[in-house]
Parts: C-alpha cells; sequence; structure tokens
C-alpha cells in the first residue's frame, strides 16, 4: 500500500507540478517603437520570477547587462544609452534554473530627446486647424508619441497603458497640438534628431490631482485650497488621484525635462497655486530621481464669470513660481483674439515659445533673448514712473505700432486710471494727468488683459502689477 501510494505521489509531481520559467514582463512604456533618452542611464524596469537573473542585450553595446529580481520578482536596469540615433533594438533574455526560460525582443527603438507634455485642456487640445493644415505631410518616422490613458487611482499604480507611436496623419489628429509644435521645432533646431513625447493630461483637472496626495497634506494652505475642489462627475476629484495612475508609473523613465500648460482650473484658489504648482515640480522631480528642467505656459486671457482678478492672480502666481529653480514660462497674453474661448486656437506659436526656451536653457542653443520681459524695478520721479525690465535689452515694440495698451497707474487712493506711455530703449515710462503722485503701476492684471507690448524680439511683456494690496478675488 505504502508503494502504491509513493508510485503516485511521484506520478502527480511528474504531471501536476508547475514548471518555474522565468517569464519577464514589461510596462507599456518599455515596448517597440520608443524612444530612449539619448547620452544617459535610460532606466528599464518590469517583473520576472522572485530572485532570477537574466541579461539584457542591447543592439548599439558590445557588452550586455545582467539583471536579478528582487525577492518579489521586480528589476530595474540602467542602460547607458550613445547619442542620438537608431532604430535599435533590445533583447531580454532569461534562462531559468528549472530549464527553459524567455526571450523577448523590442525593435524600432530610438534614441534621442524624451519629454513629459502634461496639464489641462489647453496642453490636451488635438486637431486644431493648424494640425489639420499639417496633416497630409506629417509622416515623421523619427518622432514618436506615447498617450498615457486617462486614469486615476487612490494609490500609486506599477504601469500606465498607453502605446508608442510614430507620427503620421492618424496618429497626430488624437495628439497634444502644443506638445506636437514644441517637439517639432526641437527637432528641426537639434539636427532632425529623434524626439519621443509623453502626454500625459486630463481636460479640467486641478493641480492637486497631478501631485502626491502628502504634498497637498503637507501644508495648511494647500490642504485648504484642495477641500474646496467642485466635484464634478466626470473626473476625479481627490488630491493625488491623478498623479498616481498617470505619472508615478512613468516616473521610471528617462527624460530630459517637462511641459505643463494647466492653471484655469485653479482659478478660484490662486492663492494657494505657488505652493502647489512648486511642490508639484519637486514631487515629480524626486519621483524621477533628476533635477529636469520645468516649463510651463501661463494661462491666456478668459472672462472668467465669478470674479474680475481670479485669472489675474493665478498668472501672478505662475510668475511668482520662477523663483524655483530650474524653471521657465512663456507667456500666451498677446496669442488670444477672442477672451469668451477658452481654449484659443494658436497654439504653434505657444509650443515654439517652448522649444524656443527648452533650445536656450536646456541646449545651450546662442539665442540672445529667449523669454519675456520680466518688470525688475519701479522709480518714480517728478509724476512720472519708469519701469525698468530685465529680457528687453533691444527695447520694446507694440504689435502693429499700435498704442500701448493695458497699463494702470494710481496714487495712494487706488484708483486705478489708464495711464499714458512711453516706450523707450532701456525703460517703459508711465503717467496720468489724473495721478499727480503715482506710487503704484498695473500691466495687463485683469483676466481680460491682452497685452499689445513686446519686447523687440516679439515676446509679451509677463503680466505685473508693483503693489501688495488686497485684491477680492471673489468679486
Amino acid at each position: 500500500m505504502k508503494k502504491l501510494l509513493l508510485i503516485g505521489s511521484l506520478i502527480f509531481s511528474l504531471f501536476f507540478t508547475p514548471k518555474v520559467v522565468a517569464i519577464i514582463r514589461l510596462p507599456p512604456i518599455i515596448s517597440s517603437g520608443m524612444v530612449l533618452q539619448q547620452n544617459s542611464e535610460a532606466n528599464l524596469w518590469g517583473w520576472a520570477g522572485a530572485s532570477e537573473r537574466f541579461i539584457i542585450i542591447s543592439s548599439w553595446k558590445e557588452e550586455a547587462d545582467t539583471v536579478q529580481t528582487s525577492n518579489i520578482g521586480k528589476w530595474k536596469a540602467s542602460i547607458k544609452t550613445p547619442s542620438a540615433g537608431g532604430p535599435y533594438t533590445i533583447t531580454f533574455q532569461s534562462r531559468s534554473r528549472f530549464g527553459g526560460g524567455d526571450s523577448i525582443v523590442l525593435e524600432d527603438i530610438m534614441i534621442g530627446e524624451v519629454w513629459i507634455l502634461s496639464g489641462q485642456s489647453n496642453m490636451e487640445m488635438s486637431n486644431n486647424s493648424q494640425i489639420k493644415e499639417i496633416l497630409p505631410n506629417s509622416a515623421n518616422v523619427k518622432m514618436r508619441f506615447f498617450r498615457v490613458d486617462q486614469k486615476a487611482s487612490e494609490h500609486p499604480q506599477d504601469y500606465a497603458d498607453g502605446d508608442w507611436v510614430s507620427c503620421n496623419e492618424e496618429t497626430l489628429r488624437r495628439f497634444c497640438a502644443a506638445g506636437y509644435f514644441f517637439g517639432k521645432k526641437l527637432q528641426d533646431e537639434l539636427g532632425n534628431i529623434p524626439i519621443g513625447l509623453i502626454q500625459s493630461t486630463w481636460s479640467g483637472t486641478p493641480i492637486e490631482l497631478w501631485e502626491p496626495a502628502s504634498v497637498i497634506e503637507s501644508d495648511p494652505v494647500m490642504k485648504k485650497a484642495a477641500s474646496e475642489i467642485v466635484v464634478k462627475t466626470h473626473r476625479p476629484h481627490q488630491p493625488g488621484y491623478i498623479y498616481n495612475a498617470m505619472i508615478y508609473p512613468i516616473s521610471n523613465y528617462s527624460i530630459a525635462g517637462a511641459v505643463w500648460y494647466q492653471g484655469e482650473s485653479n482659478t478660484p484658489r490662486a492663492y494657494a497655486y505657488e505652493k502647489m504648482l512648486t511642490g508639484m515640480i519637486g514631487a515629480w522631480r524626486e519621483a524621477f530621481q533628476k533635477d529636469f528642467p520645468f516649463y510651463y505656459v501661463q494661462i491666456a486671457p478668459w472672462k472668467y464669470e465669478t470674479s474680475l482678478y481670479e485669472g489675474a492672480l493665478l498668472q501672478e502666481a505662475q510668475s511668482k513660481s520662477l523663483s524655483y529653480p530650474k524653471t521657465g514660462m512663456v507667456v500666451v497674453t498677446d496669442l488670444v483674439d477672442d477672451v469668451t474661448n477658452l481654449h484659443p486656437q494658436n497654439k504653434k506659436d505657444v509650443g515654439e515659445r517652448l522649444a524656443i526656451l527648452a533650445l536656450a536653457d536646456t541646449y545651450g542653443k546662442d539665442i540672445p533673448v529667449y523669454t519675456n520681459p520680466m518688470l525688475k524695478s519701479m522709480e518714480v520721479n517728478k509724476g512720472k514712473v519708469n519701469l525698468y525690465f530685465d529680457n528687453a535689452s533691444n527695447g520694446f515694440i507694440t504689435k502693429n505700432g499700435e498704442k500701448p495698451t493695458e497699463f494702470l497707474i494710481s496714487g495712494s487712493d487706488k484708483n486705478f486710471v489708464p495711464a499714458d506711455v512711453k516706450l523707450e530703449k532701456d525703460r517703459i515710462i508711465v503717467s496720468s494727468k489724473h495721478v499727480k503722485e503715482p506710487i503704484a503701476v498695473r500691466f495687463s492684471f485683469s483676466n481680460t488683459g491682452m497685452s499689445n507690448v513686446l519686447s523687440k524680439e516679439g515676446f509679451p511683456i509677463v503680466p505685473f502689477r508693483t503693489d501688495t494690496w488686497e485684491v477680492d478675488h471673489t468679486q
């Protein structure tokens, strides 16, 4: 009887014991057609059997890289990448200690510059009139897109869904317009190198959702603002929920930098936006383990229904955020022709201004002036105010030679009136016969302020105010 039991046990083991094979799994962003960051330690990661060993063979290298998974089957490898080029292949080969193994080959891999594009609807906007014009000639195998699927989660996720695709008439229709023009300008100016653009956007979403909840919870001002988010059925509203599902899962991916266009959904809570924006930038850099450049678009003029100044206050918070290291901002007050449309159609100039900023600031291109004039100081002299600016060494112009607009001046009564304006090469002089002793100036400080004063290089002045008087953003 015992002998029969032993034979039965052996037969059962032979036919029913699973064969352990180190099956390698990869997140969707690590796939054929991807673009890896050039001249870097590009991260690859995924899952396999616990404590398994396998090799990664990169076709641009002579030596393979050896990887061992953790005791729960996770692995991560940093692979040295060369200068821009391709296409290449990456082969993952494992060999189980029980025999057999697994092999995955990723093909058509390019190496170049990789940027994240994120924000709400003005970044998400696709297939606008400017894109439609270029669709027939848009095929570009050296430009690749990865659109992160819109999902939300209470907890950080392991991976985000999406697919790497080459730019063509079909894929470009669904990709963000501003991001495309940003990437195309980079590609043209950097010698037609491969460009990888990762789009992670969600229309109508406030910034609180795009950063870890712990950042919001760490500060009473941010926590208060987050509690005031209006709940809407078509999107999540809890802090951190989009970050957990659409940023954290791709944070292992090696990038050159990030571009951000968001803020309209935070105008009712502009008082907290500077803390939130800089807190988010810091959290993203920590997650990606890289102090990457972060460039953003100041929100455009729009006729808000509930306040005279909530848009202006949000713009002001964005301007103040420039004090945070390795950030840059582009102004678009001159690119709007309808303040009743929250989504200005001109995304080409938006994307190209971001690219000019990156080309000069990140890539060291010799562009003498690449950002907007910003108020440096003011001086009151005999009833007139001299305004001095950074980034305007060649002086100022107006659009189509028009009379300068959007300058207001005030005395101690806090009553702002339109100012007379004189443009000089090294300054702008404002005055008014109605204000004998001026003490404050505002420029384009309103929800609908559309600037017509530019540097001679064509960059509009950053909206500003010299006073710190309380503004009721709910009036």
